[in-house]
């Protein structure tokens, strides 16, 4: 199960299942589950703890320090969940002494490419798609999916199973259910397709619909927004995610589109 030509440090703990392909390269302060396949030629530093049933495929680097000017060298982690696969050539970095750690949920897809920067925090059942680059301090929620190449901007939040499309250049927070696209990034409706996939009711993907269309096309701000859905919106968990994540939103939200541009109907 560990090849002769692998480096593994003998400080370093695996457990007894773990598979290590040739040219590998594995430090001392490393923790791997069971059943987790890691591939040849990947980069396993200080710090990396890797869950059970992963794969971590050839040129990966998990772990390396922070690429911040302020890091002094404090001890940090990567934490990386079960059943996770990080493609060729993922490289995801330790946190700092803001986080402490780096945090990459269980049953998540980051494909070739990908940049997971210091002190994120990113939630189960994700996909991130090739080549995005997220900056130091994000935060992405459960079954977020980003497209590829997006470019996501230091301290953003995204929210749970948030679709943002590929390409996008993510500078504002992205509340939790919607679709985020196009040039300026704009909300571009409700996730309908993915949220009926993980078992939503259609009744539950029309209040959502009704709250983000008070959000982003009743032309209000956001306070005002706000106190209308609440006092016009059934009141449910998704509601309240919502309401928390905006009024949390500390680089404040994405904006809707022009409505001399875009008819409602196409956002849903």
């Amino acid at each position: 199960m560990i090849s002769p030509l692998a480096s593994i440090h003998p400080s370093a703990r695996l457990a007894p299942s773990v598979t290590v392909e040739p040219f590998t390269t594995i430090a001392a302060d490393v923790e791997i589950g069971e059943g987790t396949w890691i591939g040849p030629n990947v980069t396993i530093m200080n710090g990396a703890r890797i869950g059970a049933h992963c794969q971590v495929f050839p040129g990966a680097v998990v772990s390396a320090v922070p690429q911040d000017l302020k890091f002094a060298g404090e001890h940090t982690t990567v934490e990386i969940g079960d059943y996770t696969v990080l493609r060729e050539c993922v490289t995801v970095n330790r946190g700092t002494v803001d986080r402490g750690r780096t945090v990459v949920g269980t049953h998540c897809l980051l494909q070739a490419y990908v940049h997971v920067a210091h002190d994120c925090i990113i939630g189960d059942y994700c996909v991130i798609s090739n080549s995005v680059q997220i900056a130091g301090h994000v935060t992405v929620g459960d079954w977020a999916i980003l497209g590829g190449t997006s470019a996501i901007h230091q301290f953003v939040s995204i929210g749970a199973h948030a679709f943002v499309g590929g390409g996008s250049l993510v500078r504002k927070d992205i509340p939790p259910f919607i679709k985020a696209a196009r040039e300026p990034l704009t909300y571009a409706g409700v996730n309908s397709v993915g949220l009926r996939r993980r078992g939503y009711s259609e009744q539950q993907v029309t209040d959502l619909h009704n709250l983000y269309r008070l959000l982003f096309l009743g032309g209000m701000n956001t306070q005002d927004a706000i106190a209308r859905i609440e006092a016009e919106i059934t009141p449910s968990p998704e509601r309240e995610l919502a309401l928390d994540f905006v009024r949390a939103a500390s680089r404040g939200i994405i904006k809707g589109p022009k409505r001399d541009k875009y008819d409602e109907t196409q956002l849903d």
